[in-house]
């Protein structure tokens, strides 16, 4: 049978509701947690550890996520204690209530740049963005209107929604195996969603915990930031694609992040890479005259983004730009309002 005769299929078609549980093999139940944005839950997974549960992945830090999880502890978990809590990678979603579960006991297992990150941007604190941010916009070609507003409305911070993280954690890397639910788990780590983001591949049976990095349906993030604005993280999620293919089977079931388990992952892996090819392509022959990131959204998404999905379109078209000028495909000048204009190599 081809990768296209099987295609990606969702063995589990009903998510968990709130506060309930599904399982999904013998001690592995999968939960989900609400987001207050478009894309509006993460899954977790909780994994049987004898007198306790490890979980893995957490949601965001809010009084209705520490509610849910208190009904899920007392209800589909059975009162045992969560004692050890694995995050795949640093991003608030995934890393918010780690903190408050090491307060209540748990051990944090972790890559050391996710939790580097994550204890790094939790002490961040910011009233207004700073001189960086406003300059990163303004060279990615923000309209002077919108960039007023973002100069001077408070920003999103990691505080907000991430428990403080205690000193301490235990660090996992590629290549090594961690035990729980009955099973060895093989880590492989990916970039370019977030650096060192760990997945888990059961030795004993068919399953994955792929976090980001492994997604049905949808693409994970791929973003340039302030922090590192001449970055390329595209060119390093796609060697992260290549590097998994190898341990990709026909049979695997990946518990991911977001939306529903799926088989087929061989497939999926080269979608994702056939995916950002196809939008480098597109982007390429749209920057036949200069272009601004902020003009490049249409070649990239196929469609014009506007309002909340706006940061994160940005940051995605400056990622799709440092991808094919590392490639000698495209150059940069600095046009007199301060943005970066891109423009095919001749």
């Amino acid at each position: 049978m081809t990768l296209q005769d099987t295609g990606i299929r969702h063995p589990f078609p009903d998510a968990p509701a709130e506060g309930q549980a599904v399982e999904i093999a013998e001690g592995i139940l999968w939960l989900r947690l609400p987001l207050p944005m478009a894309l509006d839950h993460v899954n977790v997974f909780a994994l049987e550890d004898g007198d306790g549960w490890t979980v893995v992945d957490t949601g965001f830090s809010s009084k209705r996520a520490k509610g849910i999880w208190e009904a899920l502890l007392a209800g589909p978990l059975s009162g045992k204690p969560v004692t050890r809590v694995i995050v795949t990678h640093y991003h608030p979603d995934h890393m918010g209530l780690a903190g408050w579960f090491q307060s209540r006991g748990a051990e944090l297992v972790t890559t050391r740049t996710s939790w580097l990150y994550a204890r790094m941007l939790v002490l961040d604190e910011h009233p207004l963005p700073l001189p960086e941010a406003v300059e990163f916009q303004r060279r990615a070609g923000v309209p002077a209107d919108r960039l007023q507003r973002y100069a001077t409305t408070r920003p999103f911070n990691f505080a907000d929604v991430v428990d403080p993280l205690p000193p301490g954690f235990i660090r996992i890397r590629d290549g090594d195996t961690l035990s729980a639910a009955g099973r060895r788990w093989a880590v492989r780590t990916g970039d370019g969603h977030a650096p060192e983001h760990a997945t888990l591949w059961s030795q004993d049976d068919n399953l994955i915990l792929g976090g980001d990095q492994l997604l049905p349906g949808i693409s994970a993030n791929i973003g340039v930031y302030p922090t590192e604005p001449d970055a390329d993280p595209l060119t390093e999620w796609l060697e992260s694609c290549a590097r998994l293919a190898p341990h990709a089977r026909e049979d695997q079931l990946v518990l991911p992040g977001h939306k529903l388990p799926f088989t087929g992952l061989p497939l999926r892996l080269r979608q994702i890479a056939e995916n950002h090819e196809g939008a480098l392509s597109r982007l390429l022959d749209h920057l036949q005259a200069p272009r601004t990131a902020a003009d490049c959204f249409l070649p990239i998404f196929k469609r014009q983004i506007d309002g909340p999905e706006y940061g994160m379109a940005l940051v995605e078209s400056v990622a799709h730009l440092n991808c094919l000028l590392r490639r000698g495909q495209v150059t940069r000048t600095l046009s007199p309002q301060g943005a970066w204009l891109w423009e095919r190599r001749s």
